[in-house]
């Protein structure tokens, strides 16, 4: 039985929870909180190289022997203990967890499908990549958002395929999610010293707690991140490897400069749009991804290295845009842009690119202005499928860029404008400084025709380009309501949106973030 085999029928169990009146979105959240007390247990089997995490009278044994209302209650007064635990750890999983299960007999027979499962196999094939299964599985399948901070597998290897983290190295991810960025990095790592075998103690202790740091803004999402990567052996410090917080206020702030920052930061503008509540952020934005990106050049060692998913208006939105981009050339290598191809990510019509860039620049790490020369542009997007569930985004999709990208992390390999094309056909070109200058700093630089772009037969489905159009027209009407208020016309902006909201049906302020 493979992994793909036991996610789906993990997913299944969620139509018992169903029938005890749980949401569609809390499935997961209901099921992981009874997994991980089976995959805690099962890791530990046949496996000396684990101890168990949970005390003795919360472990699966003491949940499978009982059953009718007994099992019930002891499971919620469980709960609660753990979320007393004296391991800092197991009491972040577990805080505030409780279930929503009213049925004795659903309890029951969750348990009964779980005892059910070829855990052998899965334990073969390891529990971590099981559970980030079911996380992949709830990210595609469920519409209440999860694929918000779900970034594809395939993307994710192969930027740490490229930025190669080394041993020894501290590892960043300020918009954790799941701790996806931070999992691959460490099964990298894994690969490349034999599992760890190839290092010292003091080394495998450091890769265990001190290698890896995340943080995450969402109680529920750090709990899943924190049972991932500790189902991944990864054990992090007394708050574990994802701490509970916002990279954009002073949990981000406190944090030490880094070697390697890996990220996929929120879409979308801050709560209120007042921005971070940062005073060490040069450039005060209300727009997220634009303080993220602040927070990861700021954030890194000299000779640091980072790549960061973003979307597209971070490339060419005007003002703090121009200004935070001018910053990030003056003080950063930004050797390497990938423009992703469209319907990769979960939230419809957002284009989205990969940036690679090195604190400092080739010569001098602790240089400060003036790093970037030029950036070599990859674009992936321009005459590529429509990804989605029928036409799935894999890792083949990846190769040539891989390959133009080089196996120097920092963009310093031999490259050359020869990939399927020559020169303005290429997908792979290079821009000056200069250039970019002249193009008032903006890198949202194309240049193939889309074959596609006149054929109706390959025209994208409906929803993906109404959703590409209204992401576009949000984008632009925060310009303009940005553009309002440094004209001194805020009565205007809020007379507008009102008006707006009374014609689109919708309370005020339910479209902020």
């Amino acid at each position: 039985m493979t992994n793909s085999d036991i996610v789906q029928k993990l997913w299944n169990l969620c139509d018992v929870l169903r029938d005890d009146g749980i949401n569609y979105s809390d499935y997961v959240t209901e099921l992981v909180l009874l997994l991980f007390i089976k995959m805690e247990y099962e890791q530990v089997q046949n496996n000396d190289a684990f101890s168990h995490k949970l005390p003795a009278g919360a472990r699966w044994p003491d949940l499978a022997g009982k059953s009718g209302l007994n099992l019930l209650d002891y499971y919620r007064q469980l709960l609660l203990d753990l979320g007393k635990n004296s391991d800092p750890l197991i009491a972040a999983i577990y805080a505030d967890a409780q279930t929503r299960l009213k049925e004795p007999r659903h309890l029951e027979q969750l348990i009964k499908s779980l005892d059910g499962i070829d855990w052998f196999s899965a334990r073969e094939d390891g529990l971590g990549d099981l559970y980030e299964g079911l996380l992949e599985k709830n990210a595609s399948e469920t519409k209440s958002g999860a694929g918000q901070y779900f970034t594809p597998r395939p993307l994710i290897d192969s930027i740490i395929r490229c930025i190669k983290p080394q041993p020894g190295e501290t590892i960043q991810d300020p918009a954790a999610g799941t701790a996806g960025f931070l999992i691959a990095a460490d099964a990298y790592i894994k690969s490349q010293t034999d599992d760890h075998y190839n290092l010292d103690e003091k080394a495998r202790s450091f890769q265990r707690n001190r290698a890896f740091v995340g943080v995450e803004l969402v109680p529920g999402t750090r709990r899943l991140a924190l049972m991932n990567t500790l189902l991944h052996g990864m054990e992090g410090d007394d708050e574990g490897v994802v701490h509970l917080g916002n990279a954009l206020g002073q949990t981000g702030a406190n944090l030490p400069r880094v070697d390697v920052i890996l990220s996929n930061p929120p879409f979308g503008t801050a709560k209120g749009g007042g921005g971070p509540t940062r005073d060490d952020l040069t450039y005060r934005t209300s727009n997220k991804q634009l303080a993220f990106l602040q927070h990861i050049y700021r954030g890194l060692k000299p000779g640091g290295r980072a790549a960061v998913v973003l979307p597209d208006n971070v490339l060419f939105e005007a003002g703090v845009g121009t200004d935070v981009r001018r910053d990030l050339m003056n003080k950063c290598n930004l050797h390497t842009i990938l423009r992703l191809p469209t319907g990769i990510f979960y939230a419809q019509g957002v284009k989205t690119n990969v940036l690679f860039f090195q604190k400092g620049s080739q010569d001098n790490p602790r240089q400060d202005e003036a790093c970037t020369q030029r950036v070599w542009i990859y674009d992936l997007r321009s005459n590529m499928p429509s990804f989605g569930k029928r036409t799935p985004f894999g890792v083949q999709h990846l190769d040539t860029f891989e390959n133009a990208y080089g196996i120097d992390p920092n963009g310093n390999s031999r490259r050359a404008e020869n990939i399927e094309g020559i020169g303005e056909l290429s997908r792979f070109r290079v821009f000056t400084r200069d250039q970019i200058h002249e193009r008032g700093d903006s890198l949202d630089i194309s240049w193939l025709k889309n074959d596609s772009s006149v054929d109706a037969v390959n025209l994208p489905a409906p929803e993906v380009l109404a959703g590409e159009a209204m992401a576009e027209l949000t984008e632009a009407l925060h310009e303009l309501e940005e553009l309002m208020k440094a004209l001194g016309a805020s009565d205007e902006v809020a007379a507008q949106k009102q008006l707006m909201a009374e014609v689109m049906g919708l309370e005020l302020g339910a479209s902020n973030e």
